[in-house]
């Protein structure tokens, strides 16, 4: 299986039509030969006829796989031309970052914007550097998560790594968004414990994400408060619903599953515009059956856990450079075929000049 480094090579296919265009612009003069009254008519350019035969066609076939044979070539075939690179995450400190930059002696390499995952990228990316080629990682800790077993470059790595940034990062968290749908009269409990959760989840050493309440659910919507006699809009949305116990069960409720968690007894079912939860806590009179409901929130709904942040350190180059350059061979095999497809088209070109 041939795998294109270079995909956008294939899109010069239509150069195929050039051969094609080359064979129909081809013409072969008649031969003429001059008659003793030629001199009393009047002169005429000699005529030119399209003349296809087999070894036109046969010829015209093994260009158009040479351009194809070409392209693949192109596309599988990387040459290394990278140098000494810097990947920077510009969210790092910039007096810190040039500060590491300029202690390795790279003030003078190429920079380029940290990846998503930097150490599966440079290994995807490793055959684009030359075999004597540095690689420096500069960023913060949380950017870049701990693997799962170390990992073996063909360059020399080095990571570079702060963590002062992570304090920062949790306090500008964007909000998660709550729709809050109830009457003027237990609005002000809703609003409670919503106070409540934020309250809640300040204590030392624990963080909450800030909440935003709106009347309206979009894409950011969480969780849909809804406590009206009437049912909700049918295109609303959300992963998870809160029903109060004085609205009309949805359809689906009777087969609910219970479960009961800080103390607190919870119903719910999966329907098609979300999880469908209700209790006879909605909504709680008192602070201390808010935090249960905080706390039992977050345990049904967990937050994903951050990745370990990798602390700084050095990766000498493991794995040869030859090894590390996985589409070789079928290059290798490409450049072979190309080679002997342009040997036939010379030899055919050759025969049918003669």
């Amino acid at each position: 299986m041939i795998v294109s480094s270079y995909p956008y090579w294939w899109l010069a296919l239509p150069l195929l039509l050039l051969p094609w265009w080359w064979h129909r612009q081809k013409r072969q003069r008649l031969k003429a030969e001059a008659l003793a009254t030629a001199r009393f008519l009047p002169a005429a350019e000699p005529q030119q006829l399209r003349i296809w035969q087999w070894r036109d066609r046969l010829l015209l076939v093994v260009r158009c796989l040479l351009l194809v044979a070409l392209l693949a070539w192109l596309a599988a075939t990387i040459l290394p031309w990278r140098g000494d690179t810097v990947l920077l995450d510009h969210g790092a400190d910039p007096a810190w970052a040039q500060q590491q930059i300029d202690a390795a002696g790279m003030a003078q390499a190429q920079r380029l914007d940290l990846p998503e995952q930097p150490l599966h990228w440079l290994a995807a990316h490793e055959r684009e550097w030359r075999a004597a080629a540095r690689v420096l990682i500069v960023g913060r800790a949380e950017r870049i998560a701990m693997p799962a077993h170390p990992p073996q470059f063909a360059h020399a790595v080095t990571l570079k790594t702060t963590s002062g940034a992570s304090a920062a990062a949790a306090s500008t968290l964007p909000p998660q968004e709550i729709v809050l749908a109830t009457t003027p009269e237990r609005a002000p409990l809703w609003r409670a414990l919503l106070a409540a959760f934020a309250s809640a989840g300040s204590a030392p050493g624990q963080s909450i994400q800030p909440l935003r309440v709106v009347e309206i659910p979009g894409p950011a919507s969480s969780l849909i408060i809804w406590d009206r006699p009437e049912a909700a809009p049918a295109n609303w949305q959300a992963p998870h619903w809160w029903h109060g116990m004085q609205v009309s069960a949805p359809s689906g409720l009777a087969a609910a599953r219970a479960l009961s968690v800080n103390g607190i007894k919870l119903q719910y079912t999966d329907t098609a515009r979300g999880r469908v939860w209700t209790s006879d806590v909605f909504p709680p009179r008192d602070a201390e059956a808010a935090h249960a409901l905080y706390e039992s929130w977050q345990q049904l709904q967990p937050a994903a856990a951050p990745p370990y942040g990798l602390a700084s350190q050095q990766w000498a180059s493991a794995v040869p450079v030859s090894a590390s350059v996985a589409e070789d061979q079928p290059a290798r095999w490409l450049a072979y075929l190309l080679l002997a497809l342009f040997m036939i088209e010379r030899i055919l070109s050759h025969a049918r000049r003669n």
